[in-house]
């Protein structure tokens, strides 16, 4: 007879995408160690993780040993986050645990204060979680590594022995051995172990985010991008993903009779149409013809301009005889237009999906695919386009592609420019 497994404890972080990557959250009443070098956005995950759980019915202590309390709120409440408030209701508790002072200097500090402050905290608010924040501070003070390691596990016993789901953020290993071999015990230590990263591909910047390990639960074992918004950390798992597409549809019309005539009836729903051809063959134009089409039926869609803003793709077409402005005005239509090098194709991704999340469009125009390049490389554009029209046919939307060509070539790679195949 075989052993059934018994999934262990976890809390869902609340966090876009992370819980998928991580199978439904941190290990409860565990330690998860959160890694990552300047801007990664460390502070910002332990943040969004308490402020999720205090809304939740979980209160937190958030220990700071590198910034100021104040400053620690400031940068919240930019992302909406008020911990004031939540700290006036006895559900968050901030403390500054800035270290100085002749224990420090001379070498003999131990984390026994620390603990009694926490303590005392957690249990006047009844706290379930903790987030120490820049733990690496800490380590720097100590005056041997065998000493380093013991104070460390002797706050890793402290937590776990009063159930207290914890996030250790400390900053990223430099390269080289030396340096790496540093904090390696924190990665044994820790049950669960996550890497951010914070890169430059082609002069665009971009972050990764990697689960190490995962002590008796599965995980995405890919780097997956996220951004950081307005409202906190956006996570992309789309490769952990499988083929999910919804079959193609009826007959949509292309608002053109004499191409519906060639196409018997129209595209199909659902599937994704590529409009290549050199510059002034009416490109926009076809695709804004459909647009126009499709909004007098009722229907809503989503364009994503990288060529022209609104006003111009809108006046442009008032030339070719189509009038999208009382699609603008009866909110059919959304024209979402930015530069591609305003951001990484990640930021771009992450920005088309969310319109599609709170518009939720039948049709979506993407004008151009040549421009994608310029968000960072063509690898950045063929995984931008990829991923986007991935959720785009699961989501069951029709969807046009334009793309300008050299018209030097006829080939399937000449018609997209970056061997992308819809």
């Amino acid at each position: 007879m075989r052993a059934t497994g018994r999934p262990i404890s976890k809390v869902p972080t609340q966090i876009s995408g992370l819980d998928e990557v991580l199978e439904g959250g941190f290990p409860r009443g565990r330690t998860t160690l959160v890694g990552g070098g300047p801007g990664s956005g460390k502070t910002v995950l332990g943040l969004e993780f308490l402020w999720s759980g205090a809304m939740a019915g979980e209160p937190g202590v958030f220990i700071t040993l590198e910034e100021r309390a104040e400053a620690v709120r400031k940068n919240a409440l930019s992302m909406g986050w008020d911990l004031a408030a939540l700290e006036k209701a006895g559900k968050v508790v901030i403390v500054e645990a800035r270290l100085y002072g002749e224990e420090v200097v001379s070498g003999d500090f131990d984390i026994q204060g620390l603990l009694a402050i926490i303590g005392g905290h957690a249990q006047r608010i009844r706290a379930r979680r903790v987030v120490v924040d820049a733990l690496d501070v800490l380590l720097r003070v100590f005056s041997d590594a065998r000493r380093e390691r013991n104070e460390l596990y002797r706050l890793h016993e402290w937590l776990i022995d009063r159930r207290l789901t914890n996030v250790l953020t400390v900053k990223a290993q430099r390269e080289g051995e030396a340096a790496a071999s540093q904090y390696e015990f924190l990665d044994y230590m820790a049950d669960c172990v996550i890497r951010l990263d914070h890169r430059v591909v082609g002069q665009v910047a971009t972050r990764r985010l990697r689960v190490i390990k995962y002590r008796g639960s599965g995980f995405g074992t890919n780097e997956y991008p996220y951004v950081i918004g307005g409202h906190g950390i956006v996570l992309f798992p789309l490769t952990n993903a499988e083929l999910a597409h919804q079959p193609l549809g009826p007959k949509v019309s292309s608002g053109l009779a004499g191409l519906d005539a060639m196409l018997k009836g129209g595209y199909r729903r659902a599937s994704c149409i590529l409009v290549a051809g050199t510059s002034g063959t009416g490109k926009t134009t076809l695709a804004s013809t459909f647009v126009h089409a499709a909004c007098r039926r009722g229907q809503k869609v989503l364009c994503l301009s990288f060529e022209e803003s609104r006003e111009a793709m809108v006046s442009g077409m008032l030339s070719a005889g189509i009038d999208l402005r009382p699609a603008l005005r009866n909110r059919r239509l959304l024209v979402q237009t930015a530069l591609p090098e305003a951001m990484g194709s990640d930021g771009h991704l992450i920005r088309a999906l969310q319109a599609i999340d709170t518009f939720k469009p039948e049709h979506v125009i993407l004008d151009a695919v040549s421009a994608c390049v310029r968000m960072g490389s063509e690898r950045a554009a063929f995984d931008y386009l990829m991923r986007l029209v991935s959720v785009i046919k699961e989501l069951g939307i029709t969807c046009i592609l334009t793309n300008q060509i050299s018209g030097l070539a006829g080939t399937d790679e000449e018609l997209s420019g970056i061997g992308f195949s819809s």
